[in-house]
């Protein structure tokens, strides 16, 4: 097993600014800056316990985080020799470990050299590596990050275990209990090139060197963009058939026109109650949707009990003509406070359309059917007009003023599927 550096060491030398020789690749538990045994400078970016679960650990660059989905492990260690460092994912270095669950040591140090190679360790093994961003030692799911101090450049990357075995055999680890196994990872500057495996003891790396030579050879950056391409293709596709689907559910089962689409608003919510009414009034004429505006509102008047009261008679009068409204209608205010201050106005009350409120104003629902029927767009003062007329009918009886529309224009029924 590689010696360790004492702490206590450490931090005298720490204290007066010297630094130390390295021999070997230990596991201390400090950080630091030393001076490798060929004159090279390390770095210790990290060294510490950390917690593993599912035998993993990884290095995660920020820009390779965004990827969705993530990779399947297959895809770290595609075309590779090594299973125990995969780096066939750009940014990105997934960690085997023999523990399944509990604490490993680990050390993580950046050379500016090649360092020399300690076959103390078990299991040595090697790959290239390139940042996309800020990088950071990761746990299982995310559960503890580790910053590491690495810029956007190629590195060789190597990664040495002792005791992978024992922490498989041990599987779980406690807080009280010894280590297992730990491990060391090393950067250094170096040109892309296969990875290789330098030294394989235990039972464990082998089965996980056996299923990484298994493996295909990763796509290439073209296949990849092409990949990614189709990838895209598709998310927008289901984007788009989950998008009609919720307007089909939205619309009763059948999407609208496109001129329904796009008035929308009370197109939709008449289509709710009868949508064949609504798709046949969308194919009839604009003479007949004109006609059809002003005859339902007013039936709604006629409803209310408010067509022969003696200021309101004119209005519906003037709307039949295509006129402007005469007086109080030319001001919706004043029109609304004359019919809810008028005596000869009648009161009458009746339910939702929902059932749920019993004392709605018969009248007040009514009266807006006589400004739908001006909206420019014919087809929607129509819509417009049939909604406020249902509303004045009341609940269960919209049905009955459908009927009737029906009755009165024989081109809708025609126009009905």
């Amino acid at each position: 097993m590689p010696g360790r550096l004492p702490w206590r060491l450490v931090a005298a030398c720490r204290a007066v600014g010297v630094g130390w020789t390295v021999h070997h690749c230990g596991c201390g538990r400090e950080d630091g800056v030393g001076v490798a045994s060929e004159g090279a400078a390390v770095r210790t970016l990290m060294s510490s316990d950390v917690w593993v679960h599912y035998g993993q650990i990884y290095v995660r660059s920020r820009q390779a985080d965004l990827r969705v989905p993530d990779p399947e492990l297959h895809e770290y260690f595609a075309g590779q020799q090594n299973g125990l460092c995969g780096g066939a994912v750009p940014g990105c270095l997934f960690l085997i470990t023999g523990l399944h669950t509990g604490t490993v040591g680990m050390v993580v140090e950046l050379h500016d050299h090649p360092p020399a190679q300690d076959d103390s360790w078990e299991e040595i093994v090697e790959v290239s590596f390139r940042s996309a961003g800020e990088a950071s030692l990761v746990g299982w799911a995310g559960e503890w990050q580790w910053p590491l101090d690495v810029i956007e450049t190629d590195y060789r990357v190597r990664y040495c275990a002792t005791g992978m075995d024992a922490g498989r055999a041990g599987d779980t680890r406690a807080d009280d209990e010894p280590e297992l196994d730990h491990y060391l990872l090393q950067f250094w500057p170096g040109s892309p090139g296969p990875d290789r495996v330098v030294k394989q003891t235990s039972a464990i790396a082998a089965y996980w060197h056996g299923f990484a030579s298994d493996q295909p050879p990763p796509p290439t950056p073209e296949e990849r963009a092409e990949a990614e391409r189709l990838a895209l293709l598709e998310r927008q596709r289901a984007a788009e058939q989950a998008r009609l689907g919720a307007e089909e559910r939205e619309w009763g089962g059948r999407l609208p026109s496109e001129r329904l689409r796009r008035l929308r608003g009370t197109a939709l919510t008449v289509a709710r109650l009868d949508r064949s009414l609504v798709d046949a009034l969308a194919q009839t004429d604009p003479v007949t949707q004109r006609d059809i505006a002003r005859w339902v509102t007013r039936r709604a008047f006629v409803e209310a009990r408010l067509a022969d009261v003696e200021w309101i008679a004119p209005a519906l009068a003037a709307m039949d003509r295509g006129e402007p409204l005469p007086s109080p209608f030319d001001d919706d205010r004043r029109a609304w406070g004359m019919l809810l201050s008028d005596a000869r106005v009648p009161r009458t009350l009746v339910t939702s359309l929902d059932g749920r409120l019993d004392n709605c104003l018969q009248q007040a629902m009514a009266i807006p059917a006589l400004f739908s029927a001006l909206e420019q767009d014919p087809l929607r003062a129509a819509l417009d007009a049939l909604w406020s007329a249902a509303v004045a009918f009341g609940h269960g009886r919209h049905q009955v003023l459908f009927s009737e529309v029906r009755q009165a224009f024989p081109a809708v029924a025609a126009h009905e599927v």
